[in-house]
């Protein structure tokens, strides 16, 4: 059995690390009907050295060790992990390429630091059924989630939350504001 879920595990990974892609598992006709991704977050680049992966197959040095500053990365504005909205494609829950490196330091970040938690807050716009939205939310939230478990993260670490169309990035009924409020943010107790 531990030889079935590892290779489930590898081949998962496998599939992430080389850019496969799926539409999702949530479609629904009356769901977020809008074309665009938001489009001025673009690559994070993440950056090598005190936030970055560190050593070669993205080990998880370089955040420091023990309890002593725990935190300061994620105070710090111009640190990598101040990068914390990952936006989606209307009906979706694909994370886009341009945000994995987002949630790869986050992740680095959680697995290096095992007491630290975040919770992974899913958001829709407001197309659709409340009902629809909050699974599309929750999906999403989850997607992000599967990303950061692969690289290490425990489940006790990740929270994920859903609210739907309830918590809007900003008001307002046309595309621009949509596309801002389909997303996942991710959060730190206390910061």
């Amino acid at each position: 059995m531990k030889l079935i879920k590892s290779l489930l595990t590898l081949l998962v990974l496998s599939l992430v690390l080389n850019g496969c892609s799926s539409k999702g598992g949530v479609t629904e006709e009356e769901g977020e009907g809008a074309n665009d991704a938001y489009g001025s977050g673009g690559k994070s680049g993440a950056k090598v050295g005190k936030y970055g992966r560190g050593g070669a197959g993205g080990g998880r040095g370089g955040y420091g060790s023990g309890g002593a500053g725990l935190g300061g990365e994620l105070d710090d504005p111009s640190s990598p992990l101040a990068k914390r909205v990952i936006y989606f494609m209307y009906n979706s829950d694909e994370v886009m390429p341009e945000y994995k490196s987002v949630i790869s330091t986050h992740a680095n970040y959680l697995a290096a630091h095992p007491d630290q938690t975040a919770t992974l807050e899913g958001h829709a716009d407001e197309r659709g059924s409340s009902e629809y939205n909050i699974a599309l939310s929750e999906q999403r939230a989850k997607s992000v989630a599967r990303m950061m478990n692969l690289q290490g993260v425990s489940d006790s670490q990740v929270q994920v939350v859903s609210f739907g169309e309830e918590k809007p990035s900003v008001s307002g009924h046309d595309e621009s504001a949509w596309q801002q409020n389909r997303r996942v943010e991710i959060s730190y107790p206390g910061h």
